[in-house]
């Protein structure tokens, strides 16, 4: 995809806009954008549509919006790419998900609902708090005697609830 610099490519830095002030719609859209455009170096509205499961209309609205705020370059019926800090905020929030669905599949949370529950916490929680479970994830992996053990006793207190 070409880049192009319209006159306002500078506009979303002048908004200050970051994770702190964007909707959770338009973090999940920059993380939708992020997986894609990771794999495929663009992003197509029917690989977002696909990827959030909503109409194709929608995501065309979506991207002229994050256009606007300067943070991914949108070209009628080429798709997009992620500007520096729409990257930014995509990978961020990709990488809080990852984070959390690792931590709650630990939990021995079941997939579908580590997945929904991942996906409403990458926005709720502060970082500080998403940081502080990475370490303990990376600490868990670094010793795997004490995840064991950890996994062992969440699977027998989870089997004398039910």
């Amino acid at each position: 995809m070409h880049q192009h610099r319209g006159a306002d490519s500078d506009h979303g830095r002048q908004r200050g806009c970051s994770v702190n002030n964007l909707s959770r719609k338009a973090e999940d859209y920059l993380e939708a954008i992020y997986r894609v455009a990771s794999s495929k170096g663009y992003a197509r509205t029917k690989d977002v549509a696909l990827e959030l499961g909503v109409r194709p209309s929608t995501v065309v609205e979506m991207f002229r919006k994050l256009h606007s705020f300067g943070l991914l370059e949108y070209r009628r019926y080429e798709g997009v790419v992620l500007r520096p800090e729409g990257e930014k905020i995509g990978r961020t929030v990709h990488l809080r998900h990852e984070t959390l669905k690792e931590f709650l599949l630990l939990l021995r949370v079941p997939e579908r609902v580590a997945e929904e529950d991942a996906c409403f916490m990458e926005h709720e929680l502060h970082p500080e708090t998403i940081q502080q479970i990475r370490t303990l994830l990376d600490c868990l992996a670094a010793e795997p005697d004490a995840a064991d053990a950890l996994r062992r006793h969440l699977t027998a207190a989870r089997l004398k609830e039910l």
